[in-house]
């Protein structure tokens, strides 16, 4: 499941200023849908920060970017490569927030300490219990602070699964 926060509009509480628009998408891939959401971010010219500070994890979705789509790819680096400023979609695994950046994807179980720094963040949310009760806590989190959250199912309307 994929747990996509979108953040718009008035805020319950005064908050500092920063991220306009958290998104949550339940998926049944978390790796998969970074790579589609990096490709969609890209295409439309907009940068991304994919914030894993799990090894592993940065990792597979390094991997991933390279052969998404089936007959491309996404160009990335790590957020502190040399080339970060030309890249569209970093990786990174601290809170860097490297200029230009307008999105984040947090793919750790815990909120992003910096995502205040940026326009907007996408929130995926796998199916298994130990994300979705992550990503439940992620959830009220951002509600406690005043953020309105929009929430896309993408496991339920069967898209983000490859």
């Amino acid at each position: 499941m994929a747990f996509w926060p979108s953040v718009r509009g008035s805020k319950r509480r005064s908050r500092a200023a920063g991220t306009s628009t958290i998104s949550v998408r339940v998926v049944a891939s978390a790796t998969a849908t970074a790579a589609t959401e990096s490709a969609k971010a890209m295409s439309q010219s907009k940068r991304m920060l994919i914030y894993a500070p799990e090894h592993e994890i940065a990792q597979r979705i390094d991997k991933m970017l390279w052969t998404w789509p089936a007959i491309g790819f996404v160009p990335h680096c790590a957020a502190h490569d040399a080339l970060a400023a030309e890249t569209p979609v970093l990786i990174a695994s601290g809170d860097e927030a490297p200029p230009g950046c307008e999105l984040l994807l947090n793919l750790a179980a815990e909120c992003p300490p910096h995502f205040a720094r940026f326009e907007r963040l996408l929130e995926i949310v796998a199916v298994d219990d130990d994300a979705r009760k992550a990503g439940r806590s992620r959830y009220r989190y951002y509600l406690d602070r005043g953020y309105q959250i929009a929430n896309h199912d993408l496991a339920t309307e069967g898209a983000g699964d490859a």
